[in-house]
Order: C-alpha cells, then sequence, then structure tokens
C-alpha cells in the first residue's frame, strides 16, 4: 500500500510517498532531508499531534491552552473531552499547567495567554 503526505517538519513542504507493508514502512520517496523520512515513518506508524485549545476560567471567559508535546493522534477526542471539563482559577500565566497527565500521557495542557 502506498500513501501520499506532504512534509510538514520545515517550509520546504516536500510531497513524499510511504510504502507500507504489513503496518511497516519500507520505503519513503519525494523527502529532500532525513527529517522527512522520519516524519513519514512516524506519520504512517504513530501519528502524534500537539492539541491547542481553550479553558474556560471560573470567572467565565477563557484563556488559551496547548498540549506541551505531541500526544497520539487517536486521543485527540479524549483530550478535547478533558479540556472542555476543565476550568481554571485566575490569574492564570503563560506556562501554568492546567492539566497534568492528559489523557494518561506524559503531557501537561499549559497557557499560552495571560489573564488576569
Amino acid at each position: 500500500m502506498k500513501r501520499e503526505l506532504t512534509c510538514i517538519v520545515c517550509p520546504m513542504g516536500c510531497r513524499m510517498t510511504a510504502e507500507l507493508e504489513d503496518g511497516k514502512v519500507i520505503a519513503v520517496a519525494g523527502n529532500t532531508c532525513p527529517r522527512g523520512k522520519q516524519y513519514a515513518i512516524d506519520e504512517c506508524t504513530n501519528p502524534m499531534r500537539t492539541v491547542t485549545s481553550t479553558v474556560r476560567t471560573t470567572r467565565g471567559d477563557v484563556v488559551a491552552v496547548k498540549t506541551d508535546r505531541p500526544i497520539p493522534k487517536a486521543k485527540m477526542r479524549e483530550c478535547m473531552e478533558e479540556i472542555n471539563r476543565a476550568r481554571v482559577a485566575l490569574p492564570v500565566r503563560i506556562g501554568d499547567v492546567i492539566i497534568t497527565g492528559v489523557v494518561g500521557t506524559d503531557a501537561c495542557v499549559v497557557a499560552t495567554a495571560n489573564i488576569e
């Protein structure tokens, strides 16, 4: 099976083709650097995403947040459900941890904005 990908590691946006056999990447074509090849392998075997969203404060407004590292793509919906249930007391500073170990991973949800 072949899978078409566009690399997102750098601004070049190489169009690549990954050839898979039994769930394993056996060949990658179209990348101009080793990082692109690794991206293709990771994307085909264990896709990860950084989640960005907002968390409601106890006052009712929202603060921007993101995961401090990528989480498995398959856990994104569960992550958003956890984020949507969260409430944070003010004040909030950039980098404050809002949720520790989101969806059973080692990632934390952190504030990306200050709010008084």
